[in-house]
């Protein structure tokens, strides 16, 4: 048997007499072929899928791995939530209604006078109107001694009623005394039957 192939004697119409060597090769040609239109017309689309899919697998994984804890902790929100909604009603009982914002106005005018200052201006000014509650602005000008300054402040934190102080400004006054600028607000709740 020789080992030389003369591809002029292959039939091309008759590939059951080529010699084995050629049939394997064909062979070979032939599966090389359908492996590659295989996997370009099928294959490579399920892989671009299977990938996207497993992108969303993760994603969907992230997801329910945030819910998971959301859920497991969802008897703390409601706590939470309880807690926030005493707190918010003990704040409120801490803002005057309409009726009371006289009296706080004498108590932070009283504040003053005890800390031993000297008021030069106490103007209210017109309430601000917020979401569910107003806001009363008063300006103040006030003269004393940097001590007295600081218990007229601590006085005004310790008064039942919510009152800050805004825009100070503290300058010289006299030879002995200050002269205190200052916004004080307080702030009073909506009753149900008045409008914003």
């Amino acid at each position: 048997m020789s080992l030389e192939l003369n591809l002029a004697d292959v039939d091309p119409n008759n590939p059951g007499d080529w010699p084995l060597p050629i049939k394997g090769i064909a062979l070979l040609i032939l599966c090389i072929a359908i492996w590659g239109a295989g996997y370009y017309f099928d294959t490579k689309d399920q892989l671009v899928r299977l990938d996207k899919e497993e992108r969303k697998e993760l994603d969907l994984k992230a997801e329910f791995e945030k819910k998971q804890a959301r859920a497991a902790s969802l008897d703390q929100y409601r706590e939470q939530v309880e807690e926030m909604k005493q707190n918010l009603g003990a704040m409120l009982r801490q803002l005057p209604n309409k009726t009371e914002v006289a009296n706080l106005l004498v108590d932070v005018s009283q504040t003053g006078l005890g800390a031993g200052l000297k008021f030069e201006l106490f103007n209210p000014q017109n309430e601000v109107k917020r979401d569910f509650y107003a806001e009363l602005p008063i300006k103040l000008k006030v003269v004393g001694g940097y001590h007295q300054f600081g218990e007229f402040v601590s006085g005004l934190a310790a008064l039942p009623r919510i009152v800050t102080i805004h825009d100070i400004s503290i300058g010289g006054g006299s030879k002995d005394a200050l002269t205190m600028d200052a916004t004080a607000r307080t702030y009073r709740y909506y009753e149900k039957d008045e409008g914003k």
